[in-house]
């Protein structure tokens, strides 16, 4: 039997976890907001026309904030469009997925739906084709109290109070060639400084999110952020990170070593990030917003199909991922990787919520239901909040095609304010059982409360509407606690969440 080791201190700490790390992700793509989110006369649509069905598997992850509106979408978008009467919104190409978008669902009915679902908005600027001037407009209309046009617009339009939107994203990967309004690194610093600028001439308690790259292999990656940093350091509270990962060669050794990479980039950025603020004698320290991370490949070639099929078509079913049960333990150890990381990422979105990319899938006019990847995300939200632990992990590792010595055992822990420590492992072992000892002494009398485990024998292994829970965790108390020391087993190619308790 293969062993594994880990120490615990709660004096040996990462630090406090952001909940906003955490979030997710809307797009106007897709089936994510028409057929995901909103779908008048579904039987569970509520008189707004949102679905409760999808808004219950929601409220059930605790997402503390969405991303909203885009994404690629938010380049070509003018905000202008999604206020105001319906009838009077006009329908627009969107040159980011080459579809129409109705403006059915805006600013007013987002937020409304995300007061249902318990989240903030993280509300993005178009810094494609527009700039500081619209930027500074949609700020003074979500913020500002009333008495100026653009306030006593959304007064007019039902809103007599702000909406208070506190995180603004300064622009889309603007860094990308496919991006509309794509700019070089210095272009982008002097604008995303300026917008900064105005729009905290309007509201000084808003915090911004400037564009870092939208991957780590991205050819111009570090000079990117060097030269944008130069220009907008001072205005800016954190730097965005994009990641998605694939299977193609169907290598799992492979795929479930592609974490080190999100670990090896997020890394890179904060080292570029204190770079640049110490060349400038600045004593700020820029966070991390990884606000687009997930699996993301299976869908690739079918939306090929049906862009060329119904281009300009509304709603198309756009990158539709069918996520199997290797990709959830993936997930499972980016959702680790983001907690060992929690000193500098502070917010993190799941891209996306629903349909696109996402935990949640819907048909329309019918059921919606978790995938596979919906239940690393919950558990991590529900029980990782607090403090992040430092643990000192032993395991077996391994060798693949892009990395040496590869943990068998990638794990994490945190602390609650109550004194309880969960441990977050994944085995990807693909045959064997880890025996994991764990020494908690210094965390006082801990009991095993649960191990909470996901599993399935076939990787490829996925949820439908008509079987949801094929991949679903089951809920054991196992492990023995001697001497504040944990001995349990964890599954051979599983997701585990071992909740102690404090007594």
């Amino acid at each position: 039997m293969k062993q594994a080791r880990m120490i615990l201190d709660k004096d040996f700490t990462i630090g406090s976890v952001d909940k906003r790390i955490f979030g997710s992700f809307i797009e106007h793509l897709g089936r994510a907001v028409y057929g995901g989110i909103y779908e008048p006369g579904h039987p569970t649509a509520d008189k707004l026309g949102f679905r409760q069905d999808v808004a219950k598997l929601v409220r059930d992850l605790q997402v503390p904030i969405i991303r909203y509106p885009g994404g690629n979408f938010v380049s070509g978008f003018n905000w202008e469009d999604s206020v105001g009467p319906r009838s009077q919104r006009p329908k627009r190409l969107d040159l980011a997925w080459f579809t129409t978008e109705t403006n059915q669902v805006g600013m007013h009915e987002f937020l409304d739906w995300a007061s249902q679902v318990k989240a903030e908005t993280m509300y993005a600027v178009n810094l494609g084709t527009r700039g500081a001037d619209a930027a500074r407009n949609v700020v003074e209309y979500a913020n500002h109290p009333g008495g100026s046009y653009y306030s006593d617009l959304r007064i007019q339009n039902g809103a007599k109070d702000p909406f208070g939107i506190k995180l603004w994203c300064l622009g889309n990967e603007m860094d990308g060639p496919w991006q509309i309004g794509h700019k070089t690194a210095y272009e982008y610093g002097r604008l995303a400084n300026e917008t900064a600028k105005v729009m905290k001439w309007v509201d000084p308690t808003i915090e911004l999110v400037a564009c870092g790259s939208s991957a780590l292999d991205m050819p111009t990656f570090g000079a990117w952020e060097r030269e944008m940093l130069e220009e907008c350091y001072d205005n800016i509270e954190y730097v965005s990170l994009h990641r998605y990962y694939g299977n193609r060669t169907a290598n799992t050794p492979d795929f479930l070593a592609r974490s080190m990479d999100m670990d090896a980039f997020i890394k890179s950025v904060a080292a570029i990030c204190d770079a640049v603020g110490g060349r400038r004698h600045s004593k700020k320290k820029l966070g991390l917003s990884f606000d687009e991370w997930n699996v993301w490949y299976h869908s690739s070639e079918q939306d090929k199909e049906i862009q060329k099929k119904d281009k300009w078509g509304p709603a198309l079913p756009l990158l539709e991922d069918i996520y199997n049960f290797e990709d959830a333990l993936l997930v499972g150890s980016m959702l680790v990787t983001l907690l060992r990381n929690a000193d500098r990422v502070k917010i993190a979105c799941l891209a996306q919520l629903v349909n696109v990319i996402a935990p949640i899938m819907t048909r329309n006019g019918g059921g919606a239901w978790a995938q596979t990847i919906y239940w690393p995300f919950m558990h991590a939200s529900l029980y990782g909040r607090g403090t992040a632990l430092r643990p000192i992990v032993e395991s077996p590792v391994y060798d693949c095609t892009d990395y040496e010595a590869v943990p068998l055992l990638d794990a994490t822990a945190t602390l609650s304010p109550e004194g309880d420590v969960t441990i977050f492992a994944v085995n990807r072992d693909l045959k064997e059982p880890l025996e994991l000892s764990a020494d908690l002494r210094a965390f006082g009398k801990l009991q095993v409360a649960e191990h909470i485990v996901l599993h399935h024998d076939d990787v490829n292994a996925i949820n439908t509407e008509e079987a949801p829970n094929t991949v679903a965790p089951v809920t054991k108390v196992d492990g023995t606690m001697d001497d504040g020391k944990l001995s349990i087993s964890i599954p051979a190619l599983s997701w585990n969440v071992i909740r102690l308790k404090k007594i």
